[in-house]
């Protein structure tokens, strides 16, 4: 049995629990799980967590469940929020990422999938945390536009997984980058591509979380400028809080609807439904 918290948002096939939630005028959520269905299997939550509201609305149905005596089985939560807070750059500040993943292990999930996760903290905190690669989403992006392309990786943060991705692509290759930013102000400055001429090859940067976009709008310049050919993105997570109209750099952006469900000109989004979480 499987319980879709965000009803837009469907990630596996099976025969799903049906339910009503709102708000009540104070601003708390809540929820009425219809209770006509087999209790004597247990259950998989899939939920789309991008606020502290989503996250209530999860409590509220795991507590819901429990007091129906229900076998909590499965949590699929393809974007880990607070996965970026994976570590304390000052005073004063949360491990946020700790936060959401104490709450979450309270529930005694038999195992919780997370989708391309930020960093190794995320299944470093989370108990019985399986984290599903992005490497089925990119062999699909690199079928739309074609092997002859260049990997880039936008950072020394994501090197790691960008070799096994091209490991996972049959060797392509990789052209390293870098940036820096202001721990106070996050600001970003100093974009690098270590290539001295990448001779008009058309390039896919590859990344877990696209949110304002300033990082791939300096990578682009920079990759213009070192010659490269059609650019292109690739990104798990895409927030675009900042609309698209200043990624028009790009030829086509990609990414899945693990965060929200989107349209926009040059957008091809992936559902994960595609078999990216099938084996579940």
């Amino acid at each position: 049995m499987i319980l879709n918290l965000d009803k837009n948002f469907k990630p596996l096939p099976g025969e799903e629990i049906q339910f009503e939630n709102f708000t009540f005028a104070g601003g708390e959520p809540h929820i009425k799980i219809n209770p006509n269905f087999d209790k004597s299997v247990g259950v998989t939550i899939t939920h789309r967590l991008n606020s502290f509201q989503d996250l209530g609305l999860l409590c509220l149905a795991v507590d819901a469940l429990q007091r129906m005596k229900i076998k909590l089985k499965v949590l699929i939560i393809p974007y880990f929020p607070s996965a970026r807070q994976d570590r304390v750059m000052i005073l004063g500040e949360p491990l946020s990422v700790k936060v959401y993943a104490d709450i979450i292990n309270n529930f005694n999930f038999e195992k919780v999938i997370v989708f391309d996760a930020h960093s190794e903290v995320t299944a470093a905190v989370l108990n019985n945390c399986e984290v599903i690669t992005n490497h089925s989403f990119l062999k699909e992006v690199v079928q739309e536009i074609g092997n002859d392309v260049l990997l880039v990786s936008p950072d020394g943060g994501a090197l790691k997984k960008i070799y096994k991705v091209s490991e996972s692509l049959g060797g392509i290759e990789v052209v390293e980058c870098s940036k820096s930013r202001d721990v106070k102000t996050g600001n970003l400055k100093g974009f690098k591509v270590y290539s001295e001429d990448l001779h008009g090859k058309d390039c896919l940067i590859v990344d877990d979380i696209c949110d304002g976009g300033g990082t791939f709008i300096g990578l682009a310049t920079e990759l213009k400028n070192k010659n490269a050919g059609k650019l292109y993105l690739a990104v798990s997570h895409g927030i675009f809080s900042k609309g698209f109209d200043d990624l028009k750099c790009f030829e086509r952006i990609f990414t899945t609807d693990s965060f929200r469900n989107m349209e926009s000109d040059g957008l091809t989004q992936i559902k994960l439904s595609n078999g990216l979480l099938s084996r579940y």
